[in-house]
């Protein structure tokens, strides 16, 4: 089992007039398509040192910060500063992937004109879509979206605007995401931290429920109980 490699990725936010979110395509291998993602990823040696360079740093969240910011602008061309990046949540992945992360997920707003530019070697391609529509796209396989990025999705749902989203979520953060995928006859349910049968693995445990359905079409996610 490897350990958890820290990185960062951000939600990028921007009102046009309604709410919007960033999504980029990855480019395809082995002829498949990529998912559609947030821009992001691990935090390498140069997000581990202060201003002038120097010296390395400890801290895993200020890393990846630094390793989001510059990924983003990498992969997107967009410049956002490390201090504008709200935390919504953190995603660790299951013990059984062959390689691990544990991801710190911020939102940040850009103004509506901003220019997009995918660098065309790890991202193909990107897209502005309302939550609404980023969803319909999915479960239409239109876009191919992993499960951390279906959960934040759902999630901006609800929000008209940006600023409503930024000042909610960090509100709502939840305890970090250590999903528990379970194999079921039409797919999977990944259970989480929270959820009454994360311990046990009851699916039908009396309780609350924080899980994704990733069954059929279309996905469903639940969050009770707090």
């Amino acid at each position: 089992m490897s350990a958890p490699r820290p990185s960062g990725t951000v939600v990028v936010l921007r009102d046009a007039p309604l709410l919007e979110v960033l999504l980029l395509a990855r480019a395809p291998r082995d002829g498949k398509p990529g998912p559609w993602v947030f821009p992001g990823g691990k935090v390498e040696p140069v997000d581990r040192r202060d201003g002038d360079g120097r010296d390395p740093l400890d801290d895993d969240e200020r890393n990846a910060r630094r390793a989001a910011v510059r990924e983003t602008h990498e992969e997107s061309s967009l410049r956002l500063e490390p201090d504008a990046l709200v935390p919504i949540s953190r995603w660790v992945t299951p013990k059984v992937s062959p390689k691990r992360f544990d991801t710190w997920f911020y939102a940040a707003r850009i103004a509506p004109d901003t220019r997009v530019i995918v660098d065309g070697e790890e991202m193909s391609d990107h897209r502005w879509l309302s939550p609404a529509a980023a969803l319909d796209a999915h479960h239409a396989k239109e876009v191919r979206l992993a499960p951390p990025t279906f959960v934040t999705v759902t999630w901006l749902a609800e929000f008209r605007e940006a600023s409503e989203a930024l000042r909610v979520l960090p509100e709502r953060m939840p305890p970090p995401f250590h999903p528990r995928i379970h194999r079921i006859e039409a797919g999977a349910c990944m259970l989480y931290p929270g959820d009454a049968g994360y311990e046990s693995g009851e699916l039908e445990a009396p309780g609350a429920r924080h899980r994704l359905w990733a069954v059929g079409d279309p996905w469903r996610y639940e969050r009770t109980g707090g």
